[in-house]
């Protein structure tokens, strides 16, 4: 290698370091990029020279000298550079169309001397792209929004449900999601269903057993199940309930099941569901703990208010006091958890889907993240955002219906 060469390759940069150390060092970016630019042409007419034993040599030493430019910051670098590449251009007529833009590339460097402005470098600038930025072009696509042209094969979005292809498989994302949606809202569904049918009797028992035996034990129970996180569960599930090592080969340890087409609608039923009762489980026993203390909570709290103490004055047993005149109030707490559960539905649970082999939404989103499959991550997460946006309005409409004297009227 020779010399020149092993002494930028100690000191040079790599070209986006340099371009930065350029721009701390003159400040003028337009002058600046002209001269990268022009270093690129000249590269680019090195490859129009005629070739034969003049140019050999010359024209090496002239290209990794011209490959080098992008590499160096110092002006002594630079202009020596330069001397060796004009030598070299010297040694050949037919480096004459390279010796032009020689010429321009020289006059670009000494406009960046001559017009620098380091002191610009500290001036804070704001950019302002309207809607020509990554994130518009993923949302809105590439379609004129505010005329009528449009070119074709454009206008594709994410506000046209058109979520773009996955990385790893070129799938289009709307058909992997597709997939996965359906076992995701089943899951869900269930878990949800189950734990509000519970939890909340639950909740209402225990409020109304305050200080009992019976309320401490449950309460301890429920608190026991709550601080139990579901990948230990889900573990020790299967681990007991799913291995013959045991004795106790209860449950399948992972997936869905085979189902082929000569089962009847009710043998695939009871297929899909034998392998969804660990999973759902692990997907319930935690909101139901949570769910029946915010109840138990919620409802204490209005028992102490002082219309309930009149409605008790008032001769009405304990029952119709309870589910007639201080539930409804009570359930304020369980909407506004609903609220942030809701896009867990779509989002779905990334511990239980992946430790059971579930192909739900969950399971999706992590085999994206950990592949780095953007446009699939990036399509979750807008979803769930507009989901948590909608869970809240929910929320605030069930707020007044719950209790009349919540109301949006000024």
């Amino acid at each position: 290698m020779p010399p020149h060469q092993i002494a930028c390759i100690k000191s040079s940069k790599s070209p986006i370091e340099a371009l930065e150390r350029m721009i701390a060092n003159y400040g003028n970016w337009p002058e600046i990029q002209n001269y990268y630019v022009q270093i690129a042409a000249l590269q680019y007419s090195t490859y129009d020279v005629q070739q034969d034993s003049t140019t050999y040599e010359s024209g090496r030493t002239l290209k990794e000298n011209i490959a080098s430019l992008f590499t160096k910051y110092k002006d002594e670098e630079i202009k020596q550079g330069f001397a060796e590449m004009k030598a070299a251009i010297a040694q050949s007529p037919n480096f004459k169309g390279v010796g032009v833009e020689m010429a321009k590339l020289e006059t670009s460097y000494k406009a960046v001397q001559d017009n620098a402005t380091p002191s610009k470098n500290y001036i804070p600038k704001l950019y302002w792209y309207g809607m020509h930025n990554q994130f518009h072009r993923w949302m809105f696509g590439d379609k004129k929004w505010f005329s009528s042209e449009e070119e074709p094969g454009k206008g594709s979005g994410f506000i046209r449900a058109d979520f773009g292809f996955s990385y790893t498989d070129k799938r289009p994302v709307w058909s992997k999601m597709k997939d996965a949606l359906p076992w995701t809202l089943l899951l869900n569904a269930i878990s949800l269903f189950l734990a509000y049918l519970f939890s909340i009797p639950l909740g209402v028992w225990s409020a109304r057993r305050k200080g009992t035996i019976a309320d401490r034990i449950t309460t301890f129970v429920l608190f026991l199940m709550n601080s139990l996180p579901s990948f230990w569960i889900a573990t020790m599930l299967i681990t007991f309930l799913t291995t013959s090592e045991y004795g106790m080969n209860f449950f399948p340890t992972f997936g869905l099941g085979d189902i082929d087409d000569e089962m009847t609608w009710f043998e695939i039923a009871m297929e899909r569901g034998y392998h969804l009762i660990l999973p759902v489980f692990c997907l319930t026993y935690g909101s139901l703990a949570y769910l029946s203390r915010q109840m138990r909570g919620g409802l204490l709290t209005v028992l102490r208010q002082d219309y309930i103490r009149t409605a008790r004055a008032k001769g009405l047993d304990e029952g119709r006091v309870v589910w007639r005149h201080a539930f409804r109030n009570s359930l304020i707490p369980i909407i506004t958890i609903f609220a942030s559960i809701f896009p867990a539905a779509i989002a779905g649970s990334f511990i239980a889907e992946s430790i059971f082999s579930i192909p739900g939404m969950g399971k999706l989103s992590l085999d994206a993240l950990f592949s780095r499959d953007y446009p699939v991550v990036f399509t979750v997460m807008m979803l769930s955002a507009i989901l948590t946006m909608v869970g809240n309005l929910f929320a605030d409409i069930m707020y007044a219906v719950v209790d009349p004297r919540i109301s949006f009227n000024k």
